[in-house]
């Protein structure tokens, strides 16, 4: 609003679009001596700006106090005085602060004001206000206020610079040459009340004084000045910004600032951009009703907005009037339009990318994006081969490992003293396959003799258990959980290959694939429908979908499609707006809030699930797998417990032969000796047995007598069962020992 000098009009819009703004409307008032009322003018042009313009701004440039006052006084009545309407007062009204009623201050409560500082305390203003009071009350004694205004300063400074630039001519001559006077002017540089006297590049450098309307006077907030910023104080530069400043804005306002604009009351109905053909329509969906000759939105996004236009109305206080308008073209198209103000925004599935947002602003996203490769499952040709993908291959080499290392202990330690376990080799052999294999299934038959290859057989019975119970439950669910292996496996192979892609020819995607992943043949698939048929005719290998696309893809064509590679992330879906719109920031707060509801996620869940639930598979097989790693604790055991048991049956062997070897020598008094005197016996025969001795053995008459005069011996053949523990390892498969006749003893 301003009362003349379009100037000052033309320069402020040139300063305002360098930050991004633009004057919406602007308001000339008459002034009051005119022939038009300007009463009524004030009124209908600020009826128009509350029933059709969306800024609460108002800048005050060059007005009358007359006429501003009229203004605050119409604006109070229209509402427009608000809490969320910010006022700037020019120089030309803030200059008259000082003499302002208590009844203009009412109505400007929270308003900012701009005027030109001067020091109140210097000594040179001080001696003018004295002479210009004097001046004032001798000439007119009836006006009750003496304090020198801006006008008063201004006009004192400009004498002063004429009467300085006349004594710089050192010529009093009635004749002045204009263009000499007015170099003189220019070149005058001198401490005026209001700041350096300096016309350099025809600019004055004044400083400016920042005051804030509060109750029946006003608040200093700081200075400002060409190059410096806002300070809070003299002499210091650009130390903060106009947000740093406390303001009390109107409505008691101070930790937030007014949003600045209204939707108007009869406004314009928003022109909202909607693509009528995508990929996947339960996003967006146009469709034209016959019956009742209407197009009729719907989707995911159409019902999200909607519940963004009922948040608006309800915690924000005003309705959007908005209509849709059916988009054929690409979405970058649709992006420029807003750009080009043929849009005021656009709804859909529009992902938030850095080259849009340069050139408008998107609202927060209401949902993730990004871009992942889809590709068909491939189907299992190793039916065959089966029962062998439980296990890999480390686990059944290590398990086969085991099994050999436990046969060959048992039959060692069996072959000794367990008929079953001799005979030619191939049969001995065969038993012990037949007995470690059969173990796997706890059918063995063999007995086992020995006690070291019971503790053996028993640690390898509990190995079994695990090995065949894992080994039964990993094949089950193999056989019924179908495994998702992808027919491609990454897209270093399509490269290479040069293998065709699809995607949506109407977004963004393809030129990604070209740019930055460097494909280079890809087709165009329109809809959702036409992948599996590009599929099956073998027109794509894969697939690039958008994140909610493929979500929805993957559980409508239950386990036939998977997911490989890396998701490369995206801004997310977001509505569009131009970068000046006030109404971007209550969207995204709208967005915030169902988010946080949950709503949104029932509308997701309502639009995007798809009608048939799909088993979760892992597309990796390794995974499934039993490996090594799960199972080598019980296979240490197994083998350290064989290993031990076999120590031990060797100690006990070799024990027994030197046993053996020492009852041969010294015949029955081996029993009858003590310790001390056996280990003796042991030692040389140990050392006999190093230096290749022979040490005959000493028979006693007495035992020579004692065999001669008995009967002769009667043979009989005795099991290898009933042999004394201590003699019970010997080379016969059957050993004939002689018996006394138990009726001769």
């Amino acid at each position: 609003m301003y009362g003349g000098e379009y100037r000052a009009v033309s320069l402020l819009s040139e300063a305002l679009q360098k930050i991004g703004s633009f004057i919406e409307h602007s308001v000339v008032i008459p002034h009051f001596t005119s022939s038009f009322d300007p009463k009524e003018t004030i009124r209908e042009n600020l009826v128009d700006v509350v029933t059709t313009k969306q800024s609460r701004v108002f800048i005050v440039l060059k007005s009358s106090l007359q006429a501003a006052t009229r203004v605050f006084e119409e604006a109070n009545k229209l509402g427009l005085m608000g809490p969320d309407s910010v006022w700037i007062l020019g120089d030309d009204f803030s200059s008259f602060l000082d003499s302002l009623d208590a009844s203009v201050f009412r109505h400007i409560q929270g308003a900012l004001g701009v005027k030109t500082y001067y020091s109140h305390k210097s000594t040179h203003f001080l001696d003018f206000k004295s002479n210009f009071q004097k001046v004032l009350r001798s000439n007119y004694p009836e006006e009750d206020k003496f304090e020198p205004g801006i006008y008063a300063i201004r006009a004192y400074d400009s004498i002063e610079t004429i009467s300085l630039a006349l004594d710089n001519l050192g010529s009093l001559n009635d004749t002045v040459d204009t263009e000499e006077l007015l170099d003189k002017i220019l070149s005058s540089n001198f401490s005026s009340f209001t700041g350096t006297m300096d016309f350099q590049d025809e600019k004055l450098s004044e400083l400016f004084q920042l005051v804030n309307i509060i109750g029946k006077s006003y608040k200093d907030l700081g200075f400002w000045s060409t190059g410096s910023g806002f300070s809070d104080s003299l002499g210091l530069e650009g130390q903060h910004s106009i947000r740093q400043l406390a303001i009390n804005w109107r409505g008691d306002l101070i930790r937030r600032i007014p949003k600045g604009w209204a939707m108007p009351s009869n406004a314009k109905k928003m022109r909202i951009g909607v693509p009528d053909a995508t990929s996947f329509d339960r996003f967006v969906k146009v469709e034209w009703i016959a019956s009742t000759n209407e197009t009729k939105y719907s989707g995911f996004c159409i019902e999200v907005f909607e519940s963004v236009v009922s948040v608006l109305e309800e915690k924000y206080g005003y309705t959007l009037p908005y209509e849709f308008i059916n988009h054929t073209g690409s979405y970058d198209d649709m992006v420029d339009k807003v750009y080009y103000k043929k849009y005021d925004a656009v709804v859909g599935d529009v992902t938030i990318l850095y080259n849009r947002s340069r050139y408008v602003e998107f609202t927060q996203p209401f949902i993730e994006s990004g871009l992942s490769m889809v590709v068909p499952v491939k189907s299992d040709t190793q039916q065959a081969w089966k029962f062998m993908k439980p296990f890999t291959v480390e686990m059944w080499l290590a398990t086969l490992s085991i099994l050999l290392y436990t046969m060959f202990v048992v039959w060692f330690m069996e072959h000794q003293v367990n008929r079953e376990f001799r005979g030619p080799w191939k049969d001995q052999l065969g038993t012990a396959l037949w007995f470690t294999f059969s173990s796997l299934f706890f059918s063995h038959r063999e007995k086992i003799q020995s006690n070291h290859s019971k503790v053996v057989v028993m640690i390898w019975l509990f190995v079994v258990f695990i090995l065949t119970s894992s080994y039964t439950a990993s094949l089950t669910s193999i056989l019924t959980v179908r495994m998702l292996e992808p027919a491609v496996r990454d897209i270093e192979w399509l490269r290479k290959t040069n293998a065709p892609v699809g995607c949506d020819p109407d977004s963004f995607v393809g030129k990604y694939l070209t740019d930055v992943l460097k494909l280079k043949n890809i087709k165009n698939v329109s809809r959702q429908d036409e992948y599996p048929e590009n599929f099956k005719n073998g027109n794509i290998r894969a697939a690039f979908l958008e994140l909610p696309y493929q979500k929805y893809f993957l559980k409508e064509y239950c386990n036939e499609y998977t997911t490989v590679g890396p998701s490369y992330k995206f801004g997310g879906l977001g509505f569009v707006f131009p970068k000046d719109s006030p109404i971007t920031d209550d969207v995204s707060g709208a967005i915030l809030s169902l988010l946080e509801d949950g709503k949104i996620r029932d509308i997701e869940n309502e639009w995007l699930d798809a009608p048939q639930t799909c088993s979760s598979s892992n597309p990796g097989l390794e995974t499934e797998r039993l490996t090594l790693a799960s199972f080598w604790g019980i296979f240490l055991i197994s083998g350290l417990a064989s290993t031990l048991s076999l120590l031990i049956f060797l100690y006990r062997l070799l024990h027994n032969q030197i046993e053996q070897r020492i009852i041969s020598l010294h015949g029955p008094r081996w029993n009858n000796e003590s310790r001390w005197r056996k280990a003796v016996r042991i030692v040389q025969i140990v050392l006999s047995l190093n230096r290749n001795y022979q040490v005959q053995p000493r028979e006693s008459a007495e035992s020579t007598n004692e065999w001669t005069q008995r009967t002769p011996p009667r043979w009989e053949s005795v099991s290898p069962t009933e042999i004394p523990e201590h003699l019970e390892i010997g080379r016969p498969t059957q050993l004939e020992i002689p018996m006394r006749n138990i009726d001769q003893n």
